[in-house]
């Protein structure tokens, strides 16, 4: 299978129609996993790296998720390939930058995703449209679980798993959601939630995780404990904040109407007339608009058909993306034309919007 191939193939995050929902846009669980009697990857010299990425990839392709996966090492992309992959939430930046000895399978609808020799031996994660935590942790669990039978992964009765950063310790396991949060962001409350959810052990970041921003009004929240508390238990007290945020954001849009409709509606009409008509747009430009279009989708302003078209384009606006569709790099300002003209005839024959609308308040 080849990354054209994968980009064409239709994707859980991109492509799925199911659990679409108003405010979280995918909910994801990865596991950290490590080798009994092997370096962690960071001290591993070239030779053993080698020997525990065929190990992996040996287990991983052979499990019943991956048939008919994408399988290859890191070195034979290219640096636009890796960055498809990067936009498309399938590898991090730090493997797209990892040595020699490095690895990633792909399921074909993009659901699951096993980086190899990254911080760990195994960096397992399962993606899921919609609000999904307790139906992602069922398939990374059993995904994990036919992977043990095969390999033998380092764990104490005191610590739990062991990985290359103590903070993963324990369950090695990260659950999040990647969020849309506008009314928040309008109404500056976003700091004010932060806070809230550092206090609760939980962390937000932005749309590419750690260190990026928060483009689109997307936001990423996740556990920040992993040892002491058990799967389950994270992803229950997750989801409670998940829900606590999701309340909030309801609660911001309907007072935003409540107390000037018309500006939060001029905010989703300019946006629609700039997509329209536009002739250069940035990348962040660009993400903010299909932002507050996709928030005129959840307010009722434009049909809920619509929901799954704009969280593709969230992706194939990206920088990589863009560039794959024309076989080559391409200058910043070059991107900046091309997406333009990729929104406008996306946004050709989308409906005008009605503002007769009333709060859409499911989540």
């Amino acid at each position: 299978m080849t990354i054209s191939s994968l980009i064409d193939s239709p994707s859980e995050l991109t492509d799925s129609t199911s659990s679409k929902s108003a405010i979280v846009l995918m909910t994801r669980v990865r596991l950290a996993r490590n080798l009994t009697g092997f370096s962690f990857p960071g001290w591993a010299k070239p030779g053993q790296r080698e020997e525990i990425l065929a190990t992996c990839r040996t287990a991983v392709t052979a499990t019943p998720q991956m048939k008919r996966c994408f399988n290859v090492g890191i070195g034979e992309l290219s640096e636009l390939e890796k960055q498809i992959l990067v936009e498309r939430h399938l590898i991090s930046r730090e493997l797209s930058g990892a040595k020699a000895g490095a690895g990633v399978v792909i399921s074909k609808d993009q659901a699951f995703s096993v980086m190899m020799n990254e911080e760990d031996h195994l960096r397992i994660q399962v993606l899921r449209s919609g609000f999904q935590l307790k139906k992602a942790w069922n398939a990374i669990n059993d995904f994990d679980s036919t992977l043990e039978e095969h390999l033998d992964f380092a764990f104490s009765p005191a610590l739990g798993y062991l990985t290359a950063c103590p903070t993963n310790l324990g369950t090695a396991m990260r659950a999040s959601a990647m969020m849309h949060l506008p009314a928040l962001v309008i109404s500056n409350q976003m700091e004010k939630v932060v806070r809230a959810v550092n206090q609760l052990g939980m962390v937000v970041r932005g749309l590419f995780g750690e260190g990026s921003d928060a483009s689109g009004s997307i936001f990423q929240i996740s556990n920040q404990t992993t040892l002491g508390e058990s799967e389950e238990g994270i992803i229950k007290r997750l989801g409670s904040v998940l829900q606590s945020i999701i309340e909030h954001e309801v609660n911001a849009r309907q007072k935003l109407l409540e107390a000037d409709a018309g500006k939060l509606l001029d905010k989703v009409g300019r946006a629609y007339g700039i997509l329209q008509n536009s002739h250069l747009l940035s990348s962040g430009e660009a993400m903010n608009l299909l932002s507050l279009i996709r928030l005129g989708i959840d307010l009722g302003a434009f049909s809920d058909s619509y929901r799954s078209m704009i969280d593709r384009l969230f992706i194939e606006a990206q920088p990589g993306h863009l560039q794959h569709t024309q076989k080559s790099e391409i200058e910043p300002g070059k991107r900046d034309v091309l997406r333009a003209a990729r929104l406008r005839s996306e946004f050709a024959n989308f409906v005008r919007p009605d503002f007769n609308f009333t709060l859409n308040g499911n989540n």
